[in-house]
């Protein structure tokens, strides 16, 4: 497969929605970053890469954090993670605070905000060292790149804005589905979204979550085939908020998005990718990386349908 031709090729065809979206406004220092950037870095199980663009600029992951915190969420619940989590598709948005009232404080999934604040909770209660222990396993999944860092001013710039999550918080905790206490809870979600990472980077991150036939271990986080599977399975049906359907239909690959403009994705036992485009749409996607990734499969003729 040349995906070097193929990668040439999409960026051609996307130019179009060059200037299609905006980047998120309800974060300011998200607003400080060149909405025109773009990178794409394809990475297959064998070792191989392939990038373009701002491959290499760091940007804010934002949710696609909510990856990782389940591997390790995961891992140190097991199955009983679910009897405070769901796995459906919420078909709302992400931050959504009407459905997690409907639902009596069980979040729909663990890839909403309400899922991940429930989520950062658990890590709290079993981690020493949350913070540094949640960026070691990062940095671990980048074969310990210690440059991947948390970006403070991002992390301060959402809780002075977060209004919408304390809320959600606050709910939780309403519901006895917050142990902690709801300002730890907050920090600790917010440094999660406010991780800088690249799109090379990313894809490296994401390989552990492709290559099913490899042992996922990393210091104390092991998972077994079985459960990385299943979150692979949580990414193709909740990883797109109420977008999901559609990615899944025009994409055909579980991934996760994040409102600063990332998008990370697998095709299993065969690469990670990841596309970074800081406009967004009115879901909350990114513009171009959506379109990216369903030209990427259209011209592979590879999903996992």
């Amino acid at each position: 497969m040349n995906y070097t031709q193929i990668l040439n090729e999409i960026y051609q065809e996307i130019k179009p929605y060059s200037n299609v979206g905006e980047p998120a406004s309800y974060i300011p220092e998200l607003q400080k970053v060149n909405p025109d950037s773009y990178g794409i870095c394809l990475r297959t199980i064998r070792g191989a890469e392939y990038v373009m663009g701002d491959s290499d600029e760091r940007f804010s992951i934002q949710s696609i954090s909510k990856v990782f915190s389940l591997a390790m969420g995961f891992c140190l619940e097991g199955e009983t993670l679910w009897k405070r989590i769901g796995v459906e598709p919420s078909g709302s948005a992400f931050n959504s605070v009407i459905q997690l009232e409907i639902e009596k404080g069980i979040p729909r999934n663990p890839l909403i905000n309400a899922g991940a604040l429930v989520v950062a909770d658990i890590l709290l209660s079993h981690l020493e060292h949350p913070e540094e222990e949640y960026l070691q396993f990062v940095r671990q999944l980048c074969g310990g790149n210690k440059q991947i860092k948390y970006n403070e001013s991002m992390a301060v710039s959402e809780r002075e804005h977060g209004y919408l999550n304390a809320a959600i918080a606050n709910m939780l905790k309403y519901h006895s589905n917050i142990q902690n206490d709801i300002e730890r809870v907050l920090r600790f979600y917010f440094r999660q979204c406010s991780l800088g990472m690249s799109c090379r980077e990313l894809a490296q991150a994401f390989i552990p979550f492709s290559n099913h036939t490899q042992p996922f271990k990393f210091d104390k986080i092991t998972l077994t085939a079985s459960q990385v599977k299943r979150i692979n399975a949580i990414m193709q049906t909740c990883g797109f908020y109420d977008e999901a359907g559609e990615f899944s239909y025009r994409v055909g690959l579980p991934g996760k998005s994040g409102v600063g403009g990332g998008i990370a994705a697998i095709c299993p036992r065969k690469y990670s990718v990841a596309v970074w485009s800081p406009r967004l749409n009115k879901k909350g996607n990114s513009v171009m990386g959506m379109k990216a990734l369903e030209l990427l499969t259209t011209k592979t003729e590879v999903s996992i349908f």
